[in-house]
């Protein structure tokens, strides 16, 4: 781990309550600052930022200190309720179906953020209100790699503060739906194009179970989803991914992003998130080891590597 990297993420802190096929939690941690911590802390320091009511316990601000994330940015609110989340999950995992949404502290959430999130060399802006994520972008002079996540709701309610803030990162990581709906191209080839034609420089489609693809100025390359026969709950896969992925580039230095540390970031999303999917919330991230990343990495591209014969 490079000792003078850094990357900063902002985003929700909650609890999820969360149905699926396979069992059932009631109040674990979650939200995408949560997540994307988790995941990426296995390659460079993070920042979290965020805001939590007084329901939010010790042990779960103890979780993510263990991993080596900081923790000084997360903004305790006297009297306020932790953004709160229910939903449920039917035979297609790759849809959530949301049933009770509680904002909480996070309605009126001003990001604050301490000089070490602010310089930091790197900043994930997480899935929330667009004009928000631009506040903290304008905060964060010294960013070399900037990123940010998004969805449905803010494409449909706040398009245009969308797209600027789009104008305003280096790297969208957004589903395959929302990058052409943002678009309004039903190609998702073309859709990529048009948003790097916004401001990005690389775009990353997320495809759920089925992998992601990833788009620069010259090139474009697909992963499959890591292939897993026990998957528990796919809350916060998509962050996990969002970590993986630019934990690694954080790592490697952004400065200068080659075609090859852009796709072995690819893989290292890919790994995060098919972890992440095999236990409900963080249970199984929280619990993870570096050999355990390192080996199905290696299964990974093992699985994806194909020669020509004759």
């Amino acid at each position: 781990m490079h000792d003078l990297v850094s990357l900063t993420a902002v985003g929700s802190i909650a609890f999820d309550s969360v149905s699926t096929p396979f069992g059932e939690r009631e109040r674990m941690l979650g939200g995408s600052a949560v997540h994307f911590a988790l995941a990426a802390s296995f390659f460079t320091t993070v920042h979290v930022v965020g805001p939590v009511g007084d329901d939010f316990g010790e042990e779960h601000v103890e979780l993510l200190s263990s991993r080596g994330v900081d923790v000084t940015d997360i903004e305790r609110v006297a009297g306020g309720q932790t953004f709160y989340w229910r939903g449920h999950y039917a035979a297609d995992l790759n849809v959530a179906h949301t049933d009770d949404t509680q904002l909480g502290v996070f309605a009126d959430f001003e990001p604050k953020l301490s000089e070490a999130s602010s310089r930091a060399e790197g900043l994930f802006l997480g899935n929330i209100q667009p004009d928000l994520q631009r506040r903290v972008r304008a905060q964060c002079e010294w960013a070399r790699l900037t990123a940010l996540d998004s969805m449905n709701l803010w494409i449909n309610t706040t398009r245009d503060s969308l797209i600027a803030a789009v104008g305003e990162v280096d790297c969208v990581l957004l589903n395959d739906a929302e990058v052409r709906m943002l678009t309004e191209e039903p190609n998702l080839a073309r859709a990529a194009r048009a948003l790097m034609d916004i401001g990005p420089r690389i775009v990353v489609a997320k495809r759920g179970e089925y992998g992601a693809v990833l788009f620069t100025a010259d090139t474009s390359f697909a992963l499959p989803g890591f292939l897993l026969e026990d998957v528990r709950d796919p809350t916060g896969a998509g962050d996990s991914f969002a970590g993986g992925f630019l934990g690694y580039l954080d790592m490697q230095g952004t400065e200068r992003l080659s075609d090859a540390a852009l796709r072995r970031a690819l893989a290292y999303g890919t790994v995060l998130a098919s972890f992440n999917v095999e236990a409900f919330g963080t249970e199984r991230v929280a619990r993870l080891t570096e050999p355990e990343i390192a080996e199905r990495y290696e299964q990974l591209r093992a699985m994806t590597h194909f020669e020509l014969g004759d």
